[in-house]
């Protein structure tokens, strides 16, 4: 895109002050002005609507599977600055529930997706695998059927809007912990709650590192030698 960009602004700035009228363009001229266009609103698309990602772990089971393919919306927290990170123009704020895709605090190279559990002043407490946010607890349900693990518990929660299952493992012991959110900043779980590497663990997510909210799965691809399915094409709760 820079380089077609380039040919084009050089084009109008220098070679076609020179040109005499009856001269048609040069063909990298256009080139460039077909394919700068186009260029420009796939980047533009990319970097401020919609981005694909690829789910790599089991962190967020069985609400994303590994090798699910999903968009995530940038626009949803407001539009944002591609290198600061910081909102040029304000849309709404996450809310607790939300699943969402942020720079990883320790290593802002790695993209990491987890749900919003803690808000911004909030408490957030951990006993016995039980959560409770600012004294409350966490609505939940218990699920049974065939398709869940024999060693994970399966839950309903329901948080703010969102309605999503969250598994527990039996064979894992409890990390229990109490946790008050910081002004600006997210407190961020996994929905595999005793396989997920998230805030329990290294801290809470400032608002600059947000990418955007998790809205749906339009793939899912987990072999290489497999054909990518699209059966399974879903929102994310």
């Amino acid at each position: 895109m820079v380089a077609t960009g380039v040919l084009w602004i050089f084009d109008k700035l220098v070679t076609a002050k020179k040109r005499v009228p009856q001269d048609s363009d040069p063909w990298w001229v256009e080139y460039g002005a077909g394919f700068f266009p186009v260029l420009f609103v796939v980047f533009a698309v990319r970097s401020f609507a919609y981005e694909p990602y690829q789910i790599p772990s089991e962190s967020m089971m069985p609400t994303l599977k590994v090798g699910d393919f999903i968009l995530v919306n940038r626009w949803t927290y407001g539009l944002r600055a591609p290198l600061s990170g910081d909102v040029m123009i304000p849309i709404s704020e996450p809310e607790r529930g939300d699943v969402m895709v942020f720079r990883f605090p320790k290593q802002t190279n790695v993209a990491y997706i987890k749900r919003v559990v803690g808000l911004p002043g909030d408490v957030i407490e951990l006993n016995n695998k039980r959560l409770t946010v600012n004294g409350q607890a966490v609505e939940l349900q218990g699920v049974t059927g065939p398709e869940i693990p024999v060693r994970v518990d399966q839950f309903t929660e329901t948080m703010g809007m969102h309605q999503f299952p969250t598994w527990r493992d039996k064979l894992r012991p409890a990390r229990d912990g109490r946790w008050v959110v910081p002004e600006g900043e997210y407190f961020m779980m996994g929905d595999n709650r005793d396989n997920s590497n998230d805030s329990r663990f290294w801290g809470f997510v400032p608002d600059h590192l947000i990418i955007g909210q998790a809205v749906s799965v339009w793939m899912h691809w987990d072999e290489f030698f497999s054909l990518p399915s699209f059966a399974d094409v879903r929102s994310i709760p």
